[in-house]
């Protein structure tokens, strides 16, 4: 029996459900935080959303940024909490402005942070 993974993706049928891997989060330029947690992206268009946001707004998403990568857990009132709910189960909320938000699942074990969503406040939130 042989087996054959096509060059082009679209040939393939299995490759079009599998999720990108998951890839670091792009840096802020001006951060000079020691990370002591790994933040990466769900896949490559969440790192997209956040370099877009970066742009739209630096100073917000670099805090947003060094709080990721040294106290993800942190709840700050207001700004950084846990979403509630069985579809949430694990993830968190970060205000970056009135109407951006980043969302992610931290974990401790691993000390890694993967964000899943970065971009305009929706309602309902995304799930993880």
């Amino acid at each position: 029996m042989n087996f054959r993974v096509s060059d082009n993706p679209s040939e393939d049928p299995i490759i079009e459900n599998v999720e990108p891997p998951e890839v670091k989060l792009t840096a802020h330029a001006l951060s000079k935080t020691e990370s002591t947690w790994l933040v990466v992206a769900k896949n490559h268009r969440v790192n997209q959303d956040w370099e877009a946001l970066m742009q739209r707004h630096p100073e917000n998403s670099r805090r947003c940024y060094d709080d990721l990568c040294t106290a993800p857990i942190t709840r700050l009132p207001s700004c950084v909490f846990s979403l509630k709910g069985k579809l949430y189960k694990g993830a968190w909320e970060y205000e970056v402005t009135k109407g951006d938000r980043v969302f992610y699942v931290p974990h401790e074990e691993q000390l890694k942070v993967i964000v899943y969503y970065a971009g305009k406040h929706l309602k309902p939130a995304p799930t993880p």
